[in-house]
């Protein structure tokens, strides 16, 4: 699905308990600093929520901000994220990076489960779905929510648009009933940009082909499922950033290296000069 690294977690987050109702005052508000771009939970039919957004990240100036990188296998999550991660740390912000699933400990070992090719058990859809929320569940309480209260910037490849695509899109899995982990889970907490790679899925193929030649890895259970999943899993992406042309900015994953992250950096300084 993404990354092989054992060691992601404890890099920038470490992992400290948090318990507190940060969105219990109600969906979408600002608690202590924890940003929610969106005053309403997404259900399927919902309509764009781009004035919403706008309007959730007026309340935000000055404070943490939450960006994730999304996309299927192959399209470069890994390089552009630390790209992302380097320039707003050269602009003099404290940046945690991170990942789902996984991203603390436990949320690891959930992801381990998630992605092992082992086939003497299936793993349930079910199943998958909801160890991809209780990893979140952990991640959100562990690591992203208290950097955004102290005020850094936490960039992670992957969040719930990740569900709706791979869970939804690719396993077929209704809409209405990730929406309502979704609202369980986050109270209707969501990032503030979302920045989607997007390639065609034979290109992305052969990206990720040479990528485990040149590293001798062996493909995760995700990265075995047959085309027509990865095309499924792009729609489902393509459809979200339709959704919300607000928060979901498409860049071209297609292109030379040089040209993919100078559109990315071009598109992330926009949002960065309308933050302040």
């Amino acid at each position: 699905m993404c990354h092989n690294d054992p060691d992601w977690p404890a890099r920038d987050a470490g992992d400290r308990p948090l318990r507190r109702s940060y969105a219990r005052n109600g969906v979408g508000s600002v608690h202590q600093g924890i940003h929610s771009a969106s005053s309403m939970v997404r259900h399927p039919g919902a309509g764009c929520r781009e004035s919403l957004e706008r309007q959730g990240n007026q309340g935000n100036q000055g404070k943490g901000r939450f960006i994730t990188l999304e996309g299927g296998e192959g399209v470069g999550k890994s390089t552009n994220l630390a790209l992302v991660v380097d320039h707003l740390r050269a602009r003099g912000h404290e940046v945690v990076a991170t990942r789902e699933p996984g991203g603390t400990p436990r949320a690891e070992v959930m992801r381990r489960l998630l992605l092992d090719p082992a086939g003497e058990e299936p793993l349930d859809p079910d199943a998958e779905l909801l160890l991809v929320f209780a990893a979140r569940a952990q991640h959100l309480a562990r690591v992203i929510r208290p950097a955004l209260e102290r005020g850094a910037w936490v960039v992670c490849d992957r969040f719930t648009d990740a569900t709706y695509a791979y869970q939804g899109g690719g396993r077929g899995i209704a809409a209405s009933r990730i929406a309502e982990l979704e609202h369980f889970v986050q109270q209707g907490f969501t990032p503030d940009l979302t920045l989607l790679l997007d390639m065609p899925v034979g290109l992305a193929q052969q990206r990720l082909d040479g990528r485990l030649q040149g590293q001798g890895g062996e493909r995760d259970r995700f990265e075995r499922e047959r085309v027509s999943f990865f095309e499924a899993v792009r729609q489902a992406y393509l459809a979200r950033a339709e959704a919300a042309p607000g928060r979901v900015v498409v860049i071209d994953a297609g292109a030379g290296l040089a040209a993919v992250q100078a559109e990315l950096l071009a598109r992330l300084d926009e949002r960065l000069e309308a933050w302040s």
